[in-house]
């Protein structure tokens, strides 16, 4: 929080986070009241009012660490619907809530300007109004909750996703007769005080989709990565019926038969329904058990095990990290311990083949680590982020003279070459970093390079823990649930 919007913001965060809920008042001073302005516009804070009229104010602490998957978010939106949704999706993160007019007007004004500096010929706003809409249409984007709305019903799901019209005429703010108000009037009646359409309907990102498409990607890469691309491919067209079908959180999908699936292919992808049954079957019948055939109907109906995709996703990413810290035998202990739940430590030694005071020792180390439970690693995980996050704040603070020195001279250099200078001007200019200089600043790019890829990686196992977790207790809750009736 300091680091996206200074020490202010960064206190009142930190004194609303170590209580449930702060009062604020109006006798507060004006800095805080701004402060909260800026986190409500970024979805960071919500508010309430008690039964005596008193606002009270909460911090959504998810929200925040989400947005180091900002990146994420930003590159779904590009792979799914190409560069105009990805500046849509970059913009409203960037402000937290926008009008529509507004996102598609400065995205237009962005991608205008890189076009004509290229030498191609500008687009009009309705292609980015088009991507806008099938990021709504597809839920990655919301309305916000209508704060003014006096009626005591809730939005309905239908009203998050409703696209306003726009294009009429402008609506100008009213004003009153009062002689007093005639020079307020004028200003608001000029065309720049003009109200847009859709003037108080924000939008936000809707996280949970997001989510929800990144955990599909995840199952798809690893059928692929195991079967092939065309198994990942029919696994992605399976997740893309199920999604008109089943609840998102759901661990288990509800049926879809072969033919919906098969109607559902690509056209141009080629796979007949014959070549479709095998790959069905192929990974109903594998080991990692992601989708089930649950009956003969329709050529067959499959469903796909979220719960149990997921485990087999952690699991894999955990036993990697046990290895890659402890070495092969614990690696062989953990398995025992997966596979078993509950065993003594003479049967882990049996099951793993290893001697008393092997077994003993292995074992005091992972769990004196906190490797044995999911959640602990997650706690690990998170540290791990903050650490990489500490160190390259650190190389850059340490190294700012350095390299604010090199992000002048290529100014200079861009100058130069712009009014036409020759090599040699350019050569006494880049000749003002000595070879030391250029030495250390590579070095500091590099060991950047490499924190940003660690916190891309630790972010990815981040996300797979987080998702293992909230379906592990989805099912404990169905579970529970089925033993009450």
């Amino acid at each position: 929080m300091r680091k996206l919007f200074g020490a202010g913001i960064s206190d009142v965060e930190k004194c609303t986070l170590n209580v449930d809920k702060t009062k604020q008042r109006f006798s507060y001073p004006c800095q805080t009241k701004k402060v909260l302005c800026v986190l409500l516009q970024h979805n960071i804070c919500d508010y309430t009012t008690d039964s005596k009229g008193t606002l009270e104010y909460l911090i959504d602490s998810e929200i925040i660490l989400r947005r180091i998957r900002f990146p994420n978010y930003i590159y779904c939106a590009k792979t799914l619907y190409g560069d105009a949704a990805e500046l849509v999706a970059e913009e409203i993160l960037q402000n937290g809530q926008m009008l529509m007019t507004q996102v598609v007007k400065n995205v237009t004004n962005k991608l205008n300007e890189a076009l004509t500096n290229a030498g191609h010929p500008e687009i009009a706003s309705s292609f980015v109004q088009e991507k806008f809409n099938c990021l709504v249409n597809t839920h990655f984007l919301q309305r916000c909750k209508n704060r003014t709305n006096t009626s005591n019903g809730e939005d309905s799901a239908d009203d998050l996703y409703k696209i306003p019209v726009t294009g009429s005429r402008k609506r100008k703010h009213s004003t009153d007769n009062n002689p007093a108000s005639v020079k307020k009037r004028r200003i608001l009646d000029s065309p720049e005080k003009e109200e847009p359409d859709d003037a108080g309907i924000y939008w936000k990102v809707n996280f949970d989709r997001f989510h929800q498409y990144m955990r599909d990607q995840l199952m798809i890469t690893a059928i692929a990565s195991k079967i092939d691309k065309k198994a990942g491919e029919v696994l992605r067209t399976l997740l893309r019926v199920c999604e008109l079908k089943s609840d998102p959180y759901s661990t288990v999908t509800n049926a879809v038969t072969l033919t919906e699936i098969f109607n559902a292919l690509p056209k141009d992808f080629g796979l007949t329904r014959k070549l479709l049954q095998i790959y069905l079957s192929m990974i109903s019948e594998d080991s990692t058990c992601f989708i089930s055939k649950v009956d003969e109907s329709g050529g067959g109906m499959f469903v796909v095990n979220v719960y149990k995709a997921l485990t087999q996703i952690a699991t894999s990413h955990l036993e990697s990290v046990v290895l890659e810290r402890f070495g092969s035998k614990c690696l062989r202990i953990f398995r025992v311990l997966l596979l078993k739940k509950h065993v003594e430590q003479k049967q882990i030694e049996d099951f793993a083949m290893i001697s008393a005071k092997e077994a003993k020792e292995l074992l005091y180390n992972m769990f004196s680590q906190n490797f044995i439970t999911t959640s602990h690693v997650l706690e690990r995980s998170y540290k791990a982020m903050y650490n990489a996050m500490l160190r390259k704040d650190s190389e850059l603070t340490e190294h700012r003279r350095l390299l604010d020195k090199q992000e002048r001279v290529d100014a200079i250099i861009a100058s130069i070459e712009q009014a036409g200078g020759d090599d040699a001007q350019k050569d006494e200019i880049e000749q003002t970093i000595t070879p030391t200089e250029r030495d250390q600043i590579n070095t500091v790019k590099r060991t950047v390079q490499m924190l940003e890829t660690s916190e891309i990686q630790i972010d990815d196992t981040m996300f797979i823990l987080e998702m293992y977790l909230f379906y592990a207790n989805q099912d404990r809750l169905l579970k529970c649930t089925h033993k009450k009736k």
